[in-house]
């Protein structure tokens, strides 16, 4: 499940990215990502798990980067844990890459590159979670959020100076590289080659032992192969499902109810009238005039604003007390006053001259009782439908806590107890390809997979509409299946798997075969077997991208000739063990390069990836200079202490 994660590190483009992406952490929380940064109780801050030029990582920051990265994944695999990502080597991927980050960071420092305070506050000023209703940095927000997620000051600056450093070092090494316009020419030659060869197949089938293995070879096998038999974990779920009709209808609201709700909401129904506007804050009473008079003259506001390297914000509707609450009486007026499609007044705040246009106005005329009545007596109705619903889930779970039986409650709720077939964790019925959960059980099959028997529950199925109460009656843990349940089965797989041994072996003597000397036609009749015909083939290396991009099967000989020398044959498996194949790569014709974006455009990729090795030189050389030491007993208490929480997640 790790293969996505892994392989957007590992890829060609990817790696880069990566190196960058990954030194500038802080950045990250910076656009967004607040909450969970330091609120970890699990782990004490005084561990240290790595030790860089003198300068600690402590167990809450990798535990953290856990976290972090175990989100990240589940935005693709909704299902991944913290356990899995700990048992497929992820804690240690983390770590490398704080280590690495903070290895430039200290080597930047002791080869004096400086950040500058005023550098680290255009940072934090651009952070949008640190931003006013004006879009521009407030300070109480800005101690507020830091508040929250107690977080001091001190340590987000180090760690955006920190991050700064880093960025400094990398940015140059990974983009700055651009390979030569002949060596381009050469390669861009190459994107468009056609390349042609010929296949031989050797299915398994035709290599088959004809004769059933002994009970000996097939325990031998069986034993050798025993994962391949490995059942997975089945669950059967007893339910039953309930909605509406399972409830009393509350009684209708009282005239006295409906009264205090108008009353209550007195605001809601009396007459509105509030604006939208547009906004530009400028330092001087004579530069707001200045661009009144510019907006007077035929421009824009937007415009005027930009040609002075200034933007405009918009702002949603406001009454004029919710307007003179958030800025000023003043301003309030001002905009009230002012005709839609106008600008008002320029008008003096704490944060400068406010130049306004009034864009909108929403005017609605107060409400009476009678005209609503019907309004509020449906909310009264739907809230206490809804209570009533909560209510019963309530009770239903006291009732469950207190050893009532499923069948019980269900019987109390008019609801008919069903049991499904034996389910693995996905929701397929066992033993039944194509048949599934039924509707109802699939969205509790997470936590079905996750309970002990006969500990019944209830959740909601449609929002509002349909509830479902459940327990787990049987559970079959994954285990190899017995061999004398699986006989033919397993002579089956042994079948196969003698057949694609020997299509192997004869595969690779057709290649030494070729390699001496011999005609493709002569090496086949040396097989034994009555093989297919020859296959020709040849395909142009934008055909074979344009199939990759499209999502289409490119069967794996045609991908292999694009990884040959001419004149050369390799051996290729087939999928599943269903035989092999023989390629013999005849003829490699270079494209003509008729553009000179496409160099260019080599260019750039090769420069990419020349880019790539220098970033990874640049890591592996600030990493020797200062000097790393990990800390694995400490390293080996985070990966036990996050596998102990994945697993209850």
């Amino acid at each position: 499940m790790l293969s996505i994660f892994r392989s957007i590190l590992k890829s060609k483009i990817g790696a880069a990215i990566a190196l960058v992406a990954l030194i500038l952490i802080a950045l990250a929380f910076a656009s967004g990502d607040i909450a969970g940064l330091r609120n970890s109780s699990v782990l004490g801050s005084g561990n240290a798990v790595a030790t860089v030029g003198g300068k600690a990582i402590d167990a809450v920051q990798l535990s953290q980067g856990a976290n972090r990265a175990l989100e990240r994944f589940k935005q693709q695999q909704p299902t991944a844990t913290m356990k899995l990502l700990v048992a497929q080597g992820g804690i240690d991927q983390i770590l490398n890459d704080l280590i690495d980050r903070s290895a430039l960071s200290v080597f930047g420092k002791d080869h004096q590159i400086a950040i500058s305070d005023r550098l680290i506050d255009s940072e934090i000023a651009q952070i949008p979670g640190f931003q006013g209703v004006d879009g521009k940095f407030d300070q109480n927000t800005f101690r507020q959020a830091l508040a929250q997620q107690g977080i001091s000051e001190k340590a987000l600056r180090e760690e955006i100076a920190d991050n700064l450093t880093a960025q400094q070092l990398m940015v140059p090494a990974t983009s700055g590289a651009v390979m030569p316009a002949y060596a381009a020419t050469r390669y861009a030659s190459l994107l468009n080659e056609v390349r042609s060869g010929s296949v031989v197949a050797l299915p398994s089938p035709l290599f088959a032992p004809t004769a059933a293995p002994s009970d000996a070879q097939l325990l031998a096998f069986y034993k050798s192969h025993i994962n391949d038999f490995v059942r997975p974990e089945r669950r059967v779920v007893r339910y039953a499902t309930f909605g509406a009709e399972a409830l009393k209808a509350p009684p209708p609201p009282t005239d006295a109810e409906i009264t205090a709700r108008y009353q209550a909401g007195k605001a809601i129904y009396a007459a509105q009238d509030k604006r939208q506007i547009t906004q530009l804050i400028v330092p001087t009473e004579a530069a707001a005039k200045a661009i009144i008079a510019e907006v007077s003259g035929g421009k824009s506001l937007d415009v005027a604003a930009k040609e002075k390297g200034l933007s405009t914000a918009q702002l949603g509707f406001f009454s004029k007390d919710e307007l003179a609450g958030q800025i000023s009486s003043e301003i309030a007026d001002a905009v009230f006053t002012t005709p839609v499609g106008k600008l008002a007044a320029p008008q003096k705040s704490a944060l400068g001259w406010h130049v306004i246009r009034v864009d909108e106005e929403q005017k609605k005329p107060a409400r009476p009782l009678t005209a609503v009545r019907d309004e509020i007596a449906q909310q009264l109705t739907d809230e206490k439908r809804r209570k009533a619903f909560s209510d019963m889930l309530a009770n239903i779970e006291d009732q469950f806590s207190n050893g009532a039986g499923l069948a019980d409650v269900a019987k109390n709720l008019g609801a008919e107890v069903k049991k499904t077939e034996p389910l693995t964790a996905n929701g397929q019925v066992y033993g039944k390809p194509g048949e599934m959960a039924p509707a109802s059980v699939k969205p509790v099959l997470v936590t079905a997979f996750s309970m002990d028997q006969e500990e019944p529950q209830v959740a909601e199925v449609e929002r509002g509409k349909t509830f479902v109460i459940y327990d787990v009656t049987e559970i079959a843990s994954s285990a190899p299946a017995p061999l004398t349940e699986i006989k033919d089965d397993v002579k089956l797989a042994w079948k196969i798997d003698a057949g694609s041994q020997a299509a192997k072996a004869a595969a690779i003597r057709m290649q030494v075969e070729i390699r001496k000397g011999k005609s493709l036609e002569q090496a086949m009749a040396g097989a034994g077997k009555p093989l297919p015909p020859v296959q020709q083939v040849s395909l142009s290396r934008p055909a074979l991208s344009a199939a990759l991009r499209s999502g289409k099967e490119v069967p794996p000989p045609v991908s292999l000739m694009f990884h040959m020398a001419k004149g050369t044959v390799k051996v290729q498996s087939a999928a599943g063990e269903r035989g092999w194949f023989v390629v013999l790569l005849k003829d490699i014709q270079p494209g003509t390069v008729q553009s000179e974006e496409l160099v260019k455009g080599a260019q750039r990729e090769l420069g990419q990836q020349l880019g790539q090795a220098y970033g990874e030189a640049l890591v592996k050389a600030a990493r020797n200079e200062v000097g790393v030491t990990k800390h694995e007993r400490a390293i080996r208490a985070v990966r036990n202490q996050l596998a102990g929480i994945g697993s209850t997640n």
